[in-house]
């Protein structure tokens, strides 16, 4: 198995969640709710941290499954934990029962990790699941050192087991885990920092994606080995996290599909997805803001707007939509050689387009790099999107009082940023709301800037800069 990478900062939190279980007191129990898309990472990186910690644990996954059948493989689990007294164990008739039997075998001198992995799915197929938790926890498991924790892949349905109202509200820490970070992918792929960055693009920094990603493999040469293979994490990922996403969801699919053909504007999507009526798209974007899988993007400046752009918010379904969607049944007869020709030809479009929020991003973790006073980083673009400034940055977002600097994305293969492209960039400047001329300018670029650019005052920044 690939060594472990990444994470440092949620395998902190996670170890102070346990040190405060080890200092004791009343309650010493805590509670740590996970959530994430499938394929993030969740179950790797809990299982990491039980094996780091050298703790009894005991670890136990959902499978959505009636909820009979769900005791009954709860029960078996339990009892090859290696938990002390779980020998004699009978299978429970009900939830209540089955959290009982775990609160009698856990120790009461010392921390034990317990991991509830796709805990919706227990709760989805019994409606006493949360209250028999809640019951559980505050009469018999917070009073043992556990640390509890919970996982779930439906962000919705994991939402809900902590939000008010329900059972389990204000019992349970929080923490939204999201894909590695470009600097993860970096040093798993052992490319350069531009290069990792397209890796990034690829595969949205999913581990078990990664995990494919020999040392040494170039991005084609990675691609050729995923595509080729019909069963490959790269190819199957998308649609298995559609499905678990929007299982009956047919118009929400839909439209998602026409946002990653390409399309950011309504009227865009609303062709794309078959010209369906406005207010059913209103509808549906607002269900996909909601679910955290669509990004509705404003155009940052001292003046508002409604030129409103929308976006794939997961980095890997960005890429997955438009290129292996439609491409799945090319690769199951063997035709592998045209997705990759289409990969090939839409590469240089495609991921200029889709490289920008990411460099925002990247940017925005740079304090270092950023003129003082900035809080935002964000871009702008007129209703006709005949004008474009790839960077703004502001003092506050969506409505600006102070713009503190502009730049422009040149993020090609092996051309720098050259001298009309700066002669773009400071004529898109003029056209923002509050654009006094004063604002430096920043020349961002996958390989280099013109020495006549640098010459001009221009700040330089490049992949090296952001990783």
């Amino acid at each position: 198995m690939r060594a472990f990478v990444g994470r440092t900062r949620e395998l902190s939190l996670l170890a102070a969640q346990l040190e405060r279980v080890q200092r004791g007191g009343d309650r010493p129990g805590r509670a740590v709710a996970i959530r994430g898309r499938r394929r993030v990472g969740k179950t790797r990186m809990v299982l990491e941290f039980a094996r780091r910690s050298g703790l009894p644990s005991f670890y136990f996954q959902a499978t959505n499954a009636p909820a009979p059948s769900e005791l009954a493989e709860f029960a078996g689990e339990l009892g090859r934990s290696g938990l002390p007294d779980v020998s004699d164990l009978s299978t429970p008739t009900s939830w209540p029962a089955a959290l009982r039997q775990l609160a009698d075998v856990l120790p009461g001198n010392g921390p034990t990790i317990v991991v509830l992995d796709e805990a919706p799915y227990l709760a989805r197929n019994d409606p006493g699941f949360e209250g028999a938790l809640q019951a559980a926890w505050d009469q018999r498991l917070s009073l043992k050192p556990l640390l509890l924790i919970l996982i779930g892949s439906n962000r919705a349905e994991m939402e809900r087991l902590t939000t008010a109202g329900r059972p389990f509200y204000q019992r349970a820490t929080e923490m939204p885990l999201g894909p590695l970070t470009v600097a993860d992918v970096k040093e798993l792929t052992g490319l350069d920092a531009a290069d990792a960055i397209d890796a990034y693009l690829v595969t949205g920094g999913l581990p078990l994606i990664l995990a494919d990603w020999q040392g040494g493999m170039s991005i084609r040469e990675f691609l050729r080995t995923q595509v080729c293979d019909s069963l490959s994490p790269l190819v199957v990922s998308g649609e298995r996290m559609l499905t678990s996403e929007f299982p009956s969801e047919v118009q929400a699919k839909t439209v998602l599909r026409a946002i990653g053909s390409g399309e950011a504007t309504f009227g865009g999507i609303q062709s794309a997805a078959g010209g369906i009526k406005s207010t059913s798209l209103s509808r549906s974007l607002k269900e996909l803001i909601e679910r955290q899988v669509v990004v509705a993007d404003a155009p940052l400046s001292c003046a508002p707007s409604t030129n409103t752009r929308y976006r794939i918010e997961d980095p890997f379904m960005r890429f997955w939509l438009p290129f292996l969607a439609d491409g799945i049944p090319r690769i199951e007869a063997g035709q592998s050689d045209l997705v990759l020709q289409r990969i090939e030809r839409a590469w240089a479009s495609w991921r200029g387009r889709v490289v920008e929020p990411v460099l925002r991003e990247l940017l925005a973790a740079r304090r270092d790099l950023l003129p003082d006073g900035t809080a935002e980083v964000g871009g702008w673009w007129t209703r006709r999107n005949d004008v474009e400034v790839d960077l703004v940055g502001a003092d506050r977002w969506p409505v600006a009082r102070t713009l503190t600097f502009f730049g422009s994305i040149k993020w090609r293969e092996n051309r720098e940023f050259t001298s009309a492209d700066l002669s773009g960039l400071r004529a898109a400047c003029a056209r923002v709301p509050g654009a006094t001329g004063e604002a430096p300018l920043v020349a961002m670029s996958r390989t280099s800037v013109a020495p006549q650019v640098l010459a001009q005052g221009v700040t330089a920044i490049t992949a090296d800069d952001l990783v």
